[in-house]
């Protein structure tokens, strides 16, 4: 649940922050030039919360707030810019399109998830295509003492 609540924070803090700078898209001169710059803020806005900002931190303001913290599997080292770039085009792309794609799924055959496609490998509910994964700040740090006791 922690996850949920992180990405809707960082999709209210996103759009908070863009929302504070629409005035300087209403006097861009037309509405078409001001949706675009709107646009490109929101793109902007978010690429540095979801990338630029886990990368310094390990977690974006919605999940800094919840406590969740991204790792790169499978030795829960930090994930690097261009696995979270991957991520965040994935989350951007693809993920919003999931809704239709159950609704197209429920008249008839539903397609695969690209995790499923992975030949070989059995497919994870919570699993991410770039590679990361977003765990408790609280059980990284278990695991971590855990993995010290058994090397240490």
């Amino acid at each position: 649940m922690r996850r949920y609540l992180a990405v809707g924070l960082d999709a209210y803090l996103c759009l908070l922050a863009v929302g504070l700078l629409v005035r300087s898209c209403l006097n861009a001169g037309g509405a078409g030039r001001a949706v675009a710059l709107l646009v490109l803020q929101l793109i902007a806005l978010s690429f540095a919360n979801q990338v630029l900002l886990t990368l310094a931190v390990r977690a974006s303001a919605g999940k800094l707030i919840m406590g969740v913290r991204v790792i790169r599997l499978p030795d829960a080292g930090r994930p690097g810019f261009r696995r979270l770039v991957l991520r965040w085009l994935y989350g951007l792309l693809w993920l919003p399109r999931q809704p239709w794609h159950r609704l197209r799924g429920l008249r008839g055959p539903a397609a695969p998830s690209p995790v499923e496609r992975s030949p070989g490998r059995p497919a994870e509910a919570h699993e991410d295509l770039a590679g990361v994964r977003q765990v408790r700040r609280s059980d990284l740090r278990c695991y971590r003492a855990a993995v010290e006791g058994r090397t240490g």
